[in-house]
């Protein structure tokens, strides 16, 4: 077979030597077991891919002029903006909850209300999702919301409950409508309903990355707009929710793409674009925010403050790699999306360094044990790269598990916070769920 998936359009077929196979031909040539193998796979965590060094240049929102225009701009000349802004990186379900875990710890430390800014991408948007839709329902006293178990917690605990994406490509594959559709559904029925973009609050403004597979660059879903440096933008947009997380978390090869439809006339031209034509402005092909920053670093990188929470994996070493082509081709994917994720933090930590920015990093892999603040919570390392290792899956987890995600989240979020961004900060008496430790 020498060709690739191709865009997932309604008869998602695939193209080989022999001519056109559909989805049907596809479950039965490879099975239900078949298809899981795939799934299974794919279940490595998606990096950043993206056209330029991100060391130098970086997309940012030049809000001094227009708030609804994106200029390329090099990092060494950028005006900082005061503000703290919080990035989540993607992990499917695993970063889900690990990242619950951290913004359950900005409550309890009142930073929540001080965000201007929150940036997600795959797993992380879910998470980010449940928070932005929540927002306006939030009860806040003191800086801390009164019922964030309720608002957040407990629908984001429930979908990891479920499984939902094998179901998705069986669906996708078997019944009319594409895998994105069925995924997209499985978060409108648990989380978010009939919202659109529309619901998300002014403030934090919350930005849900998808990576567009036609421009190679960043897709960002924002109520203010959505948009693509190089194709244009929609303002006021009135999405989905769903979709927006759908298309953030279209994990290649397996879940992506999502298709989203535009009206002709909507997507307005911007300065410095050049793909302001249709099909680019009417029907975007969007796959995973992780495939082109998996740390969702864009769009805060003007913010005098910078969380990052990493809940992404690290490519495993092999000692006698596949030397077939498919299998080869494969590996070397992996090793460029590792090579990228890892220049993403680089240019994070060289920032914290030389002091161009404040905050901290934080990741699923760190040891708790590097950060200097006295009682941090007991977070053997052997026990947090067992989650680490979680597989990059829509896929239920027990609760057991969920709970230990979401205690490590909290604990090293914690100990990164009195280190290096509020010590004065008081160590909470006690983690989520102190009975499953981490």
């Amino acid at each position: 077979m020498h060709g690739i998936l191709a865009s997932e359009r309604k008869l998602q077929m695939m193209h080989t030597d022999r001519g056109l196979f559909s989805r049907r031909d596809l479950i039965k040539t490879m099975g239900v077991g078949g298809t899981a193998w795939m799934l299974a796979q794919t279940s490595f965590a998606r990096g950043e891919a993206p056209e330029r060094p991100p060391a130098t240049t970086l997309v940012q929102d030049d809000e001094s002029e227009n708030p609804l225009i994106e200029l390329h701009k090099n990092s060494e000349d950028e005006k900082r903006e005061e503000g703290m802004a919080l990035c989540m990186s993607g992990g499917g379900y695993r970063a889900m909850l690990f990242h619950l875990g951290t913004i359950w710890r900005l409550n309890m430390a009142g930073l929540l209300p001080q965000l201007k800014r929150i940036s997600s991408v795959s797993g992380g948007s879910i998470t980010a999702g449940v928070l932005g839709h929540a927002w306006q329902t939030l009860i806040f006293e003191g800086n801390v919301t009164q019922n964030f178990h309720e608002k957040v917690v407990l629908p984001i605990r429930k979908l990891a409950g479920e499984t939902i994406d094998v179901g998705a490509v069986l669906k996708g594959i078997l019944l009319p409508g594409t895998i994105s559709d069925k995924v997209r559904n499985a978060y409108k029925d648990y989380l978010f309903d009939e919202a659109t973009l529309q619901d998300l609050p002014d403030e934090p403004r919350f930005v849900i990355n998808a990576t567009n597979v036609q421009s190679g660059a960043l897709w960002r879903f924002s109520k203010p707009y959505m948009a693509d440096y190089r194709v244009g933008q929609v303002l006021r947009p009135t999405t989905p929710l769903a979709v927006a997380v759908a298309a953030s978390s279209a994990f290649p090869p397996v879940l992506s793409p999502l298709e989203l439809e535009i009206e002709p006339g909507q997507c307005v031209d911007m300065d410095g674009t050049d793909l302001h034509r249709e099909p680019f402005t009417t029907n975007v092909v969007l796959t995973d925010g992780g495939t082109y920053d998996n740390l969702g670093l864009e769009p805060v990188w003007k913010f005098s403050t910078v969380l990052v929470s990493d809940a992404g994996q690290k490519m495993k070493e092999e000692e006698d790699p596949d030397i077939n082509w498919a299998g080869h081709s494969l590996r070397v994917l992996e090793i460029i999306d590792n090579q990228v994720r890892s220049l993403r933090k680089r240019q994070l930590i060289a920032a914290y360094k030389k002091n161009d920015r404040k905050g901290a990093y934080w990741g699923i892999r760190t040891d708790i044990r590097d950060f200097d603040t006295p009682d941090k919570f007991d977070c053997p390392f052997d026990r947090t790269l067992e989650l680490a290792s979680v597989p990059t899956r829509l896929k239920e987890l027990e609760p057991l598990v969920q709970e230990r995600l979401i205690n490590w989240g909290f604990a090293v979020c914690d100990a990164a916070l009195r280190t290096h961004v509020r010590p004065d900060l008081g160590k909470p008496e006690r983690l989520p769920y102190p009975e499953s430790g981490v």
